[in-house]
């Protein structure tokens, strides 16, 4: 049957190889992927919202808000793996127009994370918290044709 599908759909009569294989049986179909982007950004969301429910935990509230805060914004911007896949999504994340904007928002999320965990400076972690907003909105506004 395997055969017959490859002759119908215009490939000889070889046998696949082993890449064409994985690629075949880990591609999404676009439901698929309009799902996992769904799923994936309010997952994003709802630890954003998370973490601004802890700030006002008292003693490690802070910390929570801006490790929470980090991990919803990485999820938001993972969610897009899923419409326009990982390579695609690199390869224009590292753009010439967007090189500056993508560096600053990885710069501040990695920042937020280590103020956060291994510097213990709680102030910091909420001015770098504020600059990932604000690299994020730089980020996102660079995806738009003549926004910048």
């Amino acid at each position: 049957m395997d055969k017959l599908k490859r002759v119908l759909s215009g490939r000889d009569a070889e046998e696949p190889s082993g890449l064409s294989e994985v690629i075949d049986a880990t591609s999404l179909g676009w439901g698929t992927r309009v799902k996992g982007f769904i799923a994936c950004f309010a997952i994003g969301c709802l630890c954003s919202l998370l973490g601004s429910c802890f700030l006002w935990v008292p003693k490690k509230g802070l910390t929570l808000f801006a490790v929470f805060y980090t991990l919803g914004n990485i999820a938001s911007i993972g969610s897009t793996l899923f419409l326009m896949g990982p390579m695609k999504q690199l390869k224009r994340m590292f753009e010439p127009t967007r090189l500056i904007a993508t560096i600053v928002m990885l710069l501040c999320l990695a920042l937020t994370l280590c103020s956060a965990f291994w510097w213990h400076k709680q102030g910091l972690a909420l001015l770098f918290c504020i600059l990932q907003f604000f690299a994020l909105a730089w980020y996102s506004i660079s995806f738009i044709p003549f926004a910048r």
